[in-house]
């Protein structure tokens, strides 16, 4: 076998075989009439008519010998067999092919549309370029790539090599689009904010950090997507609003979790959590049935139909069904013996870090689809607490295949409140909990001048990995990956 250098090598010298015979190996436009989408649906009528048409693409397969060869033409639209034969491709051109063309070559070929006596639906080649000339090949037909690291950083080949993949990115633009089609439909407004932030808000995470040169100052990557800034534009007029964009977190990873996400957030004036629990169940139903035509899914040992009636899961009764354990009364050093217990690692021993701990080993137990509520006011920094219990929140979070797979609730617009929950979380930073909220004086003004009640929501690609019962590093298009030493 072959080397990778002996390969390179070798096509290098195809090179000078082109510029000999004056072809480019690297030729700036195309003569293409027909994508092989367009030909293949028209191949009837154009085969009928004996129509000379110029298809391009990517060699995928090279056969044959002697006076006939066969490659395997792909476009990106869809593949078609082109047909190469001494006595109907130029003489010259046909030699050409034979001594320089390998698999992963751009070609343009030019001829008639024929189906072969084993009934494939082929083009004859009369005459043909190239278009660009690989100096490594594709990976093996049958088996891609197998190592995991290298599959991420080459996705390109890893994405040519398994239509599946191809497949689901289509399905994932679909699924982006169908989001933003319905929030239009309700009468959305779309917008943008800052990806760069002073105080980062709207979630708790660590951020990224890094310099502004003209400024001479630290800012940060926004780990939601522009939720305090929304809620300005509430205050502005603005009574409906959506973003979908990018957000980081400088988290770990996990199959759940990623440094950089696509995430959908909306904000409703006038609105409360129980008006967002009826939106985002139509949102997913309506996005599960446009990009799948199903509600019905199964991810690992999970089983869910979103067409169900959607139950509500209150927040420290499951936990205690769970554990045993009352979170508004129990210790923190009972809370820790029972994560001991469990065999549930945790980060942070503030309780608010201890009690989220807690609630997610519990998640993994529910199907869903379901509605947790009534989180606690120490988990819940942009909430507006339960009207006739301070202590509980007006919070939503849709639960499906024991995954949190968004986050809404009742929009805190007290700036009394607002203020003392932002110190609470300033408290929890001088502890040393990274992922606690910073406070925003300027946003605690807003509030002053005042914000109307509202209804706020965010999801993001979990979702999509849900639906599609993949890891969610497998769902993006170009994961981070360390580089090669």
């Amino acid at each position: 076998m072959s080397s990778i250098q002996e390969i390179r090598a070798e096509r290098l010298k195809k090179i000078e075989i082109l510029k000999a015979q004056g072809m480019d190996a690297y030729p700036s436009s195309t003569r293409r009439t027909h994508s092989v989408e367009r030909a293949t649906q028209s191949f009837q009528a154009i085969e009928r008519e004996g129509s000379i048409i110029t298809l391009a693409g990517r060699i995928m397969i090279v056969r044959g010998q002697g006076a006939i060869m066969f490659a395997d033409i792909f476009d990106g639209t869809g593949s078609i067999q082109a047909v190469f034969k001494e006595d109907v491709t130029d003489s010259a051109l046909f030699n050409l092919f034979k001594d320089v063309i390998d698999g992963g070559d751009f070609i343009e070929v030019t001829g008639t549309l024929f189906v072969t006596q084993r009934g494939e639906r082929s083009i004859l080649v009369t005459t043909w370029k190239m278009l660009s000339k690989s100096l490594l090949p594709l990976p093996d037909k049958y088996h891609g790539l197998q190592n995991e690291e290298e599959r991420f950083r080459k996705r390109y080949l890893d994405i040519l090599t398994r239509p599946e993949l191809h497949e689901m990115f289509v399905r994932k633009a679909l699924f982006w689009d169908t989001a933003r089609s319905f929030m239009k439909a309700k009468g959305f407004l779309e917008v943008e904010t800052p990806t760069l932030e002073v105080t980062t808000g709207g979630a708790e995470a660590r951020p990224f950090k890094t310099y502004h040169n003209d400024y001479d100052m630290d800012v940060f990557l926004r780990i939601s997507v522009g939720e305090l800034w929304q809620k300005r534009l509430l205050s502005a007029g603005f009574e409906k609003t959506f973003e979908i964009g990018r957000t980081y977190r400088n988290e770990g990873s996990s199959p759940n979790h990623l440094q950089e996400f696509t995430n959908l957030e909306l904000y409703q004036a006038f609105a409360n959590y129980e008006d967002g629990m009826k939106l985002v169940a139509e949102l997913y139903r309506t996005i599960a049935q446009t990009v799948y035509g199903k509600t019905k899914f199964t991810r690992g040992e999970y089983t869910f139909d979103l067409a169900d009636t959607w139950q509500r899961v209150e927040y420290s009764e499951e936990v205690m069904k769970q554990t045993g354990i009352d979170i508004h009364t129990a210790s923190d050093v009972a809370i820790v013996e029972k994560l001991q217990t469990l065999g549930v690692k945790y980060d942070g021993n503030t309780r608010e870090r201890l009690i989220d701990t807690l609630w997610k080993y519990c998640r993994k137990h529910i199907a869903g689809p379901a509605f947790l509520i009534n989180h606690p006011k120490l988990v819940s920094p942009l909430a507006k607490e339960m009207e006739g219990n301070a202590v509980l929140t007006q919070r939503f979070q849709p639960i499906i295949a024991g995954t949190e797979v968004g986050n809404g609730y009742s929009e805190l617009n007290n700036p009394f409140e607002q203020q003392k929950r932002f110190t609470t979380q300033q408290e929890l930073i001088d502890r040393g909990d990274e992922e606690a909220m910073m406070p925003d004086d300027e946003f605690v003004e807003m509030l002053e001048h005042g914000m109307p009640p509202a209804c706020g929501f965010g999801f993001g690609e979990r979702l999509f990995a849900i639906f599609e019962d993949r890891p969610i590093r497998e769902i993006t298009l170009f994961p981070l990956v360390k580089p090669k030493l």
